[in-house]
């Protein structure tokens, strides 16, 4: 995916086993949790390009959020404050070859920051 494409959503969820009951049964989706990530399981949507994971529901993560690639996380982020918004999460691996963020635009927003590749199996 090239910089600005979104390239996941998360949907936050309580209860893993409902909601792939849920998701799967209502718009097809596969589900699965990849290896090294067991309590994340991933969708991907019958076109083969939309996807994200069913993300554990958190105090500060309510709403589904998407995930939009980046050249530099680091890069961005460093424009976040100039133009108004915050950052909720720095930088922090998913993998060694992959990482991400999140920044709350000015209008409180959330969106997600993705840089790297990630083999999910």
């Amino acid at each position: 995916m090239a910089h600005g494409d979104i390239t996941h959503i998360d949907i936050p969820v309580t209860d893993a086993d409902r909601a792939k009951r849920f998701y799967g049964g209502l718009f097809g989706w596969d589900i699965a949790a990849p290896p090294g990530f067991e309590d994340y399981p991933m969708w991907r949507a019958p076109n083969q390009i939309s996807g994200g994971g069913l993300a554990p529901r958190s105090e500060g993560f309510t709403s589904p959020r998407s995930y939009v690639e980046v050249d530099s996380i680091d890069e961005v982020l460093a424009k976040v404050p100039e133009l108004g918004g915050t950052v909720v999460k720095p930088r922090s691996e998913i993998s060694p070859t992959s990482w991400w963020a999140v920044l709350r635009d000015a209008d409180g927003n959330e969106i997600g920051l993705y840089e790297g590749t990630t083999d999910a199996g």
